[in-house]
């Protein structure tokens, strides 16, 4: 097994359980403290994984912007595949850790919920936004990652983290914010429920969104 594809479940692992885990014992609601402590600490745990293993897989810790890289020839096809599984997996022992958590005492908490979305709005507004969203952020990733666009890959874990934490500003309020399918299959698998029906909004709207993500990026990339 190649040490990028654990470096990938490692790494999703550490932002479903960080990020999720802050939204579970701030019990993220309306309240401005919890929803910007959430947002905080998804942007602060991809900033913590892009220089841990940044290195050795890239860190995408998402499918959606696995996808975006694979559209931009970043990576093979089963690379992309065997990404993807490896995020899922390590999204899902995050979960279970929470729900873990949660379960065997849940005083600890202010909600039990272990972190899954909710379409708030509506279907077809959840499917918007985590379209809209997940591509802006996509964007993000490929240009700071870029070769190709001067000296910024020097600082792109950071620039990554930052907008990670806008995203979640403007998208807790409409959908809980995902803008990553494997952290909201892991926590749905535990939750059930609404989330359970309402997950594959967080699976087509950030798939979605991470390949026209990468389309834009193609007709704006630098030729050198």
């Amino acid at each position: 097994m190649k040490k990028k594809y654990l470096a990938e479940m490692v790494g999703t692992f550490v932002l479903t359980f960080l990020g999720c885990g802050t939204a579970v014992a701030l019990g993220c609601g309306s309240d401005t403290a919890s929803i910007v402590g959430t947002a905080i600490a998804f942007g602060l745990s991809v900033v913590a994984m892009a220089y841990t293993i940044g290195g050795i897989s890239g860190c995408h810790i998402n499918p959606a912007i696995t996808l975006g890289v694979f559209i931009n020839g970043g990576i093979s096809a089963k690379d992309c595949g065997m990404y993807m599984l490896f995020q899922v997996i390590g999204a899902i022992l995050a979960a279970a850790v929470l729900a873990g958590i949660v379960s065997t005492d849940p005083s600890a908490v202010i909600t039990t919920a272990t972190g899954a979305n909710a379409c708030g709005y509506g279907v077809t507004n959840g499917l918007i936004v985590e379209i809209v969203l997940t591509a802006l952020f996509v964007l993000v990733v490929l240009g700071a990652t870029s070769k190709t666009n001067g000296a910024t890959n020097n600082f792109a874990g950071l620039a990554i983290g930052l907008s990670l934490i806008l995203i979640h500003l403007v998208g807790i309020h409409f959908t809980g914010t995902s803008v990553n399918p494997a952290r909201s299959i892991g926590p749905a698998l535990f939750e059930g429920g609404q989330a359970l029906a309402d997950l594959w909004v967080f699976i087509v709207g950030p798939l979605v969104g991470g390949a026209l993500a990468a389309f834009i990026w193609k007709a704006i990339e630098p030729a050198e």
